[in-house]
C-alpha cells in the first residue's frame, strides 16, 4: 500500500471515529481549547500506530485504548484533577434538546468525580460495549469489568442522591 492509500484510509478512519474520540477527550477534560488539543494528540498517536494496526482486535477497541491512554496519560502528565463539566456549544450540536443535554451534564460531572478507571469503565458501558470488548481494551478481566460496573452504577447513584 502506497503513502497516499494509507493517508486517506486514515483519514477515513479518523472520519468514522470522531466522535468516539472526542466523547474520550470529553470524559478527561472539560475546556474546548484542552479538548482541541487532548483530541489533536489522540488523533497524532491514532497517525503513529496505525501502519503497525494488524486488525488482530476491533478497530473501534483499538480506537478506544488509543484514546484512553493518551488520554489517561495526559492527565497524569499535568498531575491536576479533572474539572466539572461544562456545558459546550459542541455538546449541543450533539444532543440537541435541552433536557437531554442537562441530564448528560450532570452524569458527566458525577463521572468527573471517579477515578481514571472508573471513568473508562462507565464510558465504554454507557457507549454499549460488551463486556469482552471493555476488559479487551481496558486489560481487564471480563469478571473484574461486571463487578466494577455493578460497584461504579451504584456510587453513581449515591452520588446523585446527595
Amino acid at each position: 500500500m502506497n503513502k497516499s492509500e494509507l493517508e486517506q484510509r486514515f483519514l477515513s478512519l479518523v472520519d468514522s471515529y470522531k466522535q468516539v474520540i472526542y466523547k474520550v477527550c470529553f470524559m478527561y477534560v472539560t475546556d474546548d481549547e484542552t479538548i482541541n488539543d487532548l483530541y489533536q494528540e489522540v488523533v497524532l498517536n491514532l497517525w503513529r500506530g496505525f501502519p503497525k494496526f494488524r486488525n488482530e482486535s476491533k478497530t473501534s477497541t483499538w480506537v478506544y485504548r488509543i484514546s484512553m491512554n493518551t488520554c489517561i496519560s495526559r492527565l497524569r502528565h499535568n498531575n491536576r484533577q479533572p474539572e466539572t463539566v461544562s456545558l459546550t456549544m459542541s455538546m449541543a450540536d450533539l444532543f440537541p434538546e435541552e433536557s437531554e443535554r442537562e441530564q448528560l451534564q450532570e452524569l458527566y460531572r458525577l463521572i468527573s468525580q471517579l477515578g481514571e478507571l472508573e471513568r473508562a469503565l462507565i464510558l465504554l458501558w454507557l457507549d454499549d460495549k460488551s463486556y469482552e470488548e471493555i476488559a479487551e481494551i481496558l486489560s481487564i478481566s471480563v469478571s473484574n469489568v461486571g463487578v466494577r460496573i455493578n460497584r461504579i452504577k451504584a456510587k453513581l447513584r449515591e452520588m446523585s442522591n446527595h
